[in-house]
């Protein structure tokens, strides 16, 4: 049985053989199903709380 996974950016869940798996340095892993989610979490460390499109996102 295949384990799924989700986003740790937008939360939508990954295919079996998709997405990037990002290893940190300090041993921290992160998946991403886009390069969207990608580069706005590690790039421009954004929060996904204040990203409209994202599971995560609160308003007010």
């Amino acid at each position: 049985m295949v384990k799924s996974r989700n986003c740790d950016f937008c939360g939508k869940p990954i295919q079996p053989g998709k997405g990037t798996i990002y290893v940190k340095n300090d041993g921290i892993v992160w998946n991403f199903c886009t390069r969207r989610c990608r580069v706005l979490k590690i790039r421009y460390k954004k929060n996904p709380r204040k990203a409209p499109w994202t599971k995560f996102y609160k308003q007010g």
